[in-house]
């Protein structure tokens, strides 16, 4: 092995870089340990929740806010609707996503780039939210799950990442398992699907997120209450400064702690983010790869 001695420029360079990354990494990091400082403390005027300084540690430590919000009904609700609409979202978009892409990534299939070239037009042009919002009207899914899951089940970008990905995987393999006397839905289900985690996995990540931090789609189509997804209930409490449901709460539980809005919204923003910092450990692994494969082979 051959040590190559670096010179003063290129120390230079690489402290500047760590510097940058540093600072990056701050301003990533920084605004999501601000909301987890401000939803532990517990000190009352002097909380950093009253702070509009830089804030790294909580002057007094306490979990009252988030005993509080596990008896806010209105946040479960949100919890379980929105749950259910990533659940089902993510299930139907990988299939569809899958059964489109494997054709289409089949040299041999006729009219291949005509098909490819509609799924293109998606990505630069669509119909708008009124025409959106009336076509949903007209087939009956307003106040429901479908309303949100339907209209983006398929994704352009996805398909073609999909696609490229299938491409990787070496003809031989379905070749031998043709003449063992597979069929296309046998090879596609027992080799090309199992092969296939990295960008099922990055597939289902992304959408998953998308299906997680929707609220647009929820505002326009859901009308009850019951039904409105966890990212509503957020624009409320926080984008709307309407407390008026938690106020209750409190007063109803009888609880003698002092609630500043900024430390409740924090906790609730939490509460949010909680389910995908648990899921994304689990995929990373497969993340990079997925993309990385999707994006360059074909």
């Amino acid at each position: 092995m051959i040590n190559v001695k670096k010179s003063i420029g290129d120390k230079m360079f690489d402290v500047l870089l760590y510097v940058i990354l540093t600072c990056i990494m701050f301003c990533t990091l920084y605004p999501f340990w601000t909301q987890v400082v401000i939803s532990l403390d517990g000190g009352g005027a002097k909380s950093a929740a009253y702070s509009s300084g830089i804030i790294f540690l909580p002057t007094q430590l306490t979990f009252d806010s988030y005993k509080l919000a596990f008896k806010f009904d209105a946040l479960w609700m949100g919890y379980k609707n929105t749950m259910v609409r990533t659940a089902i979202g993510v299930v139907l978009s990988i299939f569809f996503t899958a059964i489109t892409a494997y054709p289409l990534a089949k040299k041999d299939l006729p009219f291949n780039r005509t098909f490819t070239s509609f799924i293109l037009f998606t990505m630069l042009f669509g119909g708008g939210t009124i025409p959106s919002y009336l076509l949903i009207k007209e087939l009956h899914m307003l106040n429901t799950v479908w309303s949100l899951v339907i209209p983006g089940m398929i994704g352009a970008f996805n398909v073609l990442i999909m696609r490229n990905f299938f491409r990787s995987i070496p003809d031989e393999l379905e070749e031998s398992a043709r003449v063992d006397g597979a069929g296309y839905l046998r090879i596609f289900t027992q080799i090309v699907i199992p092969l296939s985690k990295p960008v099922l996995a990055t597939i289902a990540l992304w959408v998953g997120v998308g299906h997680w931090n929707a609220w647009f789609d929820s505002m326009i189509y859901i009308s009850d209450p019951n039904k409105q997804m966890l990212q509503i209930v957020l624009r409320k409490i926080i984008i709307q400064n309407n407390m008026t449901d938690i106020n209750s709460v409190i007063q109803h539980i009888g609880s003698k702690t002092e609630f500043s809005g900024r430390q409740l919204q924090a906790t609730v923003v939490m509460f949010s983010i909680i389910p995908m910092l648990i899921v994304y450990p689990f995929i990373q692994k497969y993340f990079v790869k997925g993309v990385m494969i999707g994006a360059i082979k074909g």
